[in-house]
């Protein structure tokens, strides 16, 4: 186990350095290419940047019909990107505080969208011809799935030691 203070500190740099990642592509994307005027700019046959305005969650789930709905989803993000904080706090694995930085950051980057332009601008398009097996994303969304995926994948694999019982240890 590390050292809990250097844990956060970490979580919380990696959440900022995304969060700022995250924005000046978005800025980058938004302004510099000028996607939402263009709509889709193909790069590679396999990847394409193709504007998507998000009024919901993940996979259309929860979509904001209107601005009370909207203020709503920002109000529940918020309260589950506290709760991340909350988790972070309390870490005391540094890969698993990496993790956390992760979706933290990302779920900061979308809540600002949410507030400044009320809804998430995603572009990113991973295609295999008509396949698309991911939904269009950005860079928090990356980073908040990178997360998670750390987060499952440590507590699914890796055990801790096992306690000797206490009554093994009285009869030694």
């Amino acid at each position: 186990m590390a050292d809990p203070v250097r844990v956060r500190q970490t979580g919380l740099a990696i959440a900022a350095l995304l969060f700022v990642a995250d924005q000046a592509v978005k800025a980058f994307v938004i302004h510099g290419l000028r996607l939402p005027e263009r709509l889709v700019l193909d790069l590679l046959p396999i990847f394409r940047l193709a504007w998507v305005e998000n009024h919901g969650i993940s996979m259309g789930f929860l979509t904001a019909g209107s601005d009370s709905e909207r203020w709503l989803l920002v109000a529940l993000t918020g309260a589950i990107a506290v709760a991340v904080l909350f988790w972070l706090w309390r870490e005391r694995n540094r890969l698993d505080g990496a993790a956390l930085g992760l979706v933290l950051g990302g779920a900061l980057g979308n809540i600002c969208d949410r507030v400044r332009l009320g809804y998430v601008a995603d572009f990113l398009d991973l295609h295999f011809g008509d396949l698309h097996p991911f939904l269009v994303f950005n860079v928090a969304d990356a980073a908040i799935t990178v997360g998670v995926l750390l987060l499952v994948l440590r507590a699914l694999f890796t055990r801790r030691p096992e306690q000797p019982a206490a009554a093994e240890d009285k009869n030694a």
